[in-house]
């Protein structure tokens, strides 16, 4: 008999996570769904148990990307009860399912930069590296980053960071930081436009997901040199 394959999803209670969780449950695939939000991750399971999903195959597991101390306790729980992880489906929560920024994200005060580079490239990070280790245990295993037009690179004006974050064979996650810090340095004088970032609001958004996205690559280009995923 088959394997039962598993997957988490991140940020998966609303919009297109809640469609992906539905669709790996409807695949016959164990989908353990973690939101920040207890209340509103295990309101999404239900909703699809509502629906008819066998309920052994959607699970809710806590876990607050920004909190560094959540991530061991789903690491532990996916080695105890499935061994292995085969699909990591990772999304961002500071849109909602329209593409609309939650409110305060769009606010561009100091604060809210440092959060959203914290909660879309770090958190994400973080995630990504503590579930590598259970998806090399898989014979097939995926990591899908869900993105945004918003990570394209047309949207940097810094020609330099541009070119640097394109150059996929010479960069590595040590420049990705530095380029961060440069941003987080310059956008506390609010003078976007001359330090060649996106303007505000959206400027930090928009450089979280072209990061993650460079991040995304140095992950594939590593994962076929290697083999590991």
């Amino acid at each position: 008999m088959e394997e039962k394959r598993c997957a988490v999803v991140t940020g998966g209670n609303k919009g297109i996570g809640f469609e992906i969780f539905r669709q790996l449950a409807l695949n016959n695939i164990q989908v353990i769904l973690t939101a920040g939000n207890e209340s509103r991750g295990i309101e999404a399971v239900n909703k699809l148990n509502d629906c008819g999903l066998p309920i052994p195959n959607v699970i809710f597991h806590q876990l607050d990307i920004q909190d560094s101390t959540s991530m061991p306790y789903l690491v532990q729980f996916i080695k105890t009860c499935f061994t292995k992880l085969d699909i990591l489906a990772l999304l961002e929560r500071l849109v909602d399912e329209n593409g609309e920024f939650l409110p305060g994200v769009s606010e561009q005060t100091c604060e809210m930069v440092e959060e959203c580079l914290k909660t879309n490239y770090y958190g994400t990070k973080r995630v990504t590296e503590a579930l590598v280790p259970l998806l090399q245990l898989s014979k097939s295993s995926r990591i899908v980053n869900i993105t945004s037009n918003f990570g394209l690179l047309f949207h940097i004006p810094n020609e330099k960071s541009k070119e640097e974050l394109d150059d996929i064979d010479n960069l590595t996650e040590e420049r990705i930081d530095e380029i961060i810090q440069l941003f987080l340095r310059e956008s506390k004088t609010n003078k976007f436009r001359e330090n060649g970032w996106p303007l505000a609001p959206s400027s930090a958004y928009i450089v979280s997901k072209v990061v993650m996205n460079a991040y995304t690559r140095l992950i594939a280009k590593k994962s076929f040199k290697t083999g590991f995923l």
